[in-house]
């Protein structure tokens, strides 16, 4: 793996042991009509062991949009927004950025938008998570053997971080997976994420392009899996489906062991 890059900033260590069985594994549930969530301001850290700066200005375009929203909105999370679940996963999913009304507001990723009804509902559904998924993150949910994390960790403007952003912020995703001792497959949700994981191994784009479904071989015998994001937009398109993210997992599920 790619060295890490060195910061000036402090980094805080968190960590959590979850020792809960894995529940039978249930139908998912249709997706209802989301209610208006209040607004929360502390997270439930789990597996950070490299977390940048809670006001960290390395990107000074995604720290004033932070500031602002500080501004507008104190009752919100408003920090770079660390990973979720397992602290020494076997499989660990990429997503893109915090969402405004989701992670940048509750603190943990996926966590109060549209795409974490599907993520968490399928982990639940294969038994990589217990508990209950509510869009909070004072909710039962607990995922087993698997962790959740961003290749931006702040919030961007329109949802769209900038190839420097993305290239700053990398270094924090590159700790985190060599912190994974475990670690057997990686999942992309979308090109960008995509993208990240092959930079971070110092592979070509151009050798293994992003394809739903997709499957390629990293350094240090891990996978790579590759999935359409489970956004809002690419569900309401139906380019992506409930079945066909389940699909992506049954695959997944059959390297675990």
């Amino acid at each position: 793996m790619s060295a890490v890059y060195p910061f000036s900033k402090i980094f805080y260590r968190f960590s959590m042991t979850i020792s809960r069985p894995i529940s039978k594994t249930k139908k998912l549930s249709p997706h209802k009509k989301r209610n208006p969530l209040p607004a929360l301001k502390t997270p439930i850290f789990s597996n950070s062991p490299l977390r940048p700066d809670p006001d960290c200005p390395l990107c000074p375009r995604l720290a004033d949009f932070r500031h602002a929203l500080q501004l507008s909105h104190p009752a919100w999370f408003n920090a770079p927004v660390p990973p979720f679940g397992d602290p020494d996963p076997w499989l660990a999913i990429i997503g893109l950025a915090p969402g405004m009304r989701g992670a940048n507001r509750t603190g943990r990723p996926f966590t109060g938008d549209f795409a974490g009804i599907l993520l968490y509902e399928t982990l639940i559904h294969f038994g990589l998570a217990t508990g209950t998924y509510e869009e909070k993150i004072d909710d039962s949910l607990q995922l087993k053997g698997v962790s959740v994390l961003n290749a931006v960790r702040c919030l961007p403007p329109a949802n769209k971080p900038t190839p420097l952003e993305i290239t700053t912020c990398r270094p924090f995703l590159q700790a985190t997976l060599q912190n994974f001792s475990h670690l057997k497959i990686i999942l992309a949700l979308g090109q960008i994420a995509h993208q990240t994981i092959l930079r971070h191994f110092n592979i070509r784009l151009a050798e293994m392009p992003f394809k739903h479904g997709a499957e390629y071989p990293l350094p240090s015998g891990l996978r790579l899996i590759d999935s359409y994001h489970c956004s809002r937009y690419n569900q309401n398109t139906k380019r992506l489906t409930p079945d066909m993210f389940q699909a992506i997992f049954k695959k997944i599920m059959t390297y675990y062991c």
